[in-house]
């Protein structure tokens, strides 16, 4: 539960990094304001999908590159989130499997 909940708070970190980065990106080359900043870049890292028009190409190229970014770092947030959950099951199902040998070769 303690590398579970360092996990959480690892990923947390990161989401709240990345929602970030793309908050301050949507701000700046788009020129939205802050909620509506924060409103796409949660909207793009969460993979829904984008709210408010590309209209220059300093603005799609940073729409490609916080996409891409976005769709590592959701897979990198739910790998390190479930891990621990993974490899305790695994554990747990070799274990039964190793069991279950030993009692057939007795």
């Amino acid at each position: 539960m303690r590398q579970l909940a360092r996990n959480g708070l690892t990923v947390f970190g990161f989401i709240a990094f990345s929602l970030g980065i793309g908050t301050l990106g949507y701000h700046w080359v788009l020129k939205l304001p802050w909620l509506d900043a924060t409103l796409n870049a949660s909207m793009i890292l969460t993979g829904m999908g984008l709210l408010a028009p590309y209209v220059t190409n300093a603005a799609k190229t940073f729409g490609i590159l916080y996409t891409l970014f976005s769709g590592v770092a959701f897979l990198t947030s739910a790998a390190v989130l479930l891990g621990p959950v993974v490899g305790r099951f695994l554990h747990r199902f070799h274990l039964d499997v190793y069991e279950e040998f030993q009692s057939q070769t007795d």
